[in-house]
């Protein structure tokens, strides 16, 4: 198997592009553009673009059943394919309603298909409600205490947040995951990225599986990634504002959204397989999406736990 003489695309660019989500992209309804968030959307425009978070775990439904394959370009010229499974690692959803009227309407939701649920809400204590750091417990939940229940028009309301701490084995494939933590939270399949502020973001684990041919033993297939990804249409909008004023066609209006990595950080990058670009750019690319996923995570005031692991074993 070879790769086209003709591609500039490096193996690390193979990587981003193959891992970053495809969602279909939807048009709101005009009554309700007069309801959005000013500081969120300050564009006015005829037609807002949007996603649903159901619409982008799906994307990576047969990922985590499968892997991600990845084109790697080797030093022969000969490539193989390295195939990724993705991993939640971390996630934040900051939205403008508060999360006791989240509650209230997700259990008189719930409620018609599961009784139990609104006693499972009730009968909850205290404690449990507590975001959790003990062993392998990983953070989870929503906006219980003062502290993130505080109206904030910026950052908006703490919906719900996930920080795992287990290691890589104890894990399950982040289909898995998201539809778990969507029987107790439903708004992670029914929110739209409008319903999002900007501060809304999740971080992806991608950890090697297998490659085809198999037989081959190079040192850089065992490199582990962590994608940092908005959730907000606020950076959509941005985008697209961008390549308007730029004249870019990169995406025409209503075709699907896609949400590159905005920060990076590897692990076991021991040799030069994804830095195949003799120019460079590749390492400039890796230090300015880590430096930008760590200066994110200070201005939210987010300890990640899987992020600090890969930066004190950086390389």
């Amino acid at each position: 198997m070879t790769m086209e003489k003709g591609s500039m695309q490096s193996n690390l660019d193979c990587f981003l592009n193959c891992t970053a989500p495809l969602v279909p992209s939807q048009f709101l309804a005009k009554s309700e553009i007069r309801n959005l968030n000013r500081l969120w959307h300050p564009w006015e425009r005829e037609k807002v673009e949007y996603f649903k978070l159901a619409d982008l775990w799906n994307c990576f439904d047969e990922w985590s059943a499968y892997g991600a394959g990845i084109p790697i370009r080797l030093d022969t010229g000969e490539t193989l394919v390295q195939y990724y499974v993705p991993y939640l690692s971390a996630i934040q959803i900051f939205t403008s309603t508060s999360p006791a009227n989240f509650l209230r309407e997700e259990a008189e939701s719930v409620c018609e298909t599961r009784d139990s649920f609104s006693d499972s809400l009730s009968d909850e204590s205290e404690s449990e409600k507590l975001l959790r750091w003990d062993g392998c417990s990983s953070e989870e939940g929503v906006a219980e205490q003062d502290s993130l229940s505080r109206t904030n028009d910026r950052l908006g309301y703490l919906y719900f947040q996930y920080i795992e701490r287990c290691t890589p084995y104890g894990r399950v494939p982040l289909m898995d995951k998201i539809n778990g933590f969507a029987k107790r939270y439903p708004g992670l399949m029914s929110l739209r990225s409008v319903d999002l502020s900007p501060a809304s973001w999740m971080a992806v684990a991608w950890y090697p599986i297998y490659h085809i041919p198999m037989g081959r033993t190079i040192k850089d297939l065992s490199t582990c990634f962590l994608t940092f990804h908005t959730l907000s249409s606020s950076f959509h909008d941005m985008d697209l504002e961008d390549d308007m004023e730029n004249g870019s066609s990169k995406r025409k209006v209503g075709e699907s959204i896609s949400l590159p990595p905005f920060g990076l950080a590897t692990y076991k990058m021991q040799g030069d397989v994804w830095i195949s670009d003799r120019s460079g750019r590749d390492q400039e690319r890796l230090v300015s999406l880590f430096s930008v996923a760590d200066s994110w995570l200070k201005q939210l005031g987010v300890q990640h736990h899987d992020f600090n692991y890969m930066s004190i074993r950086r390389g």
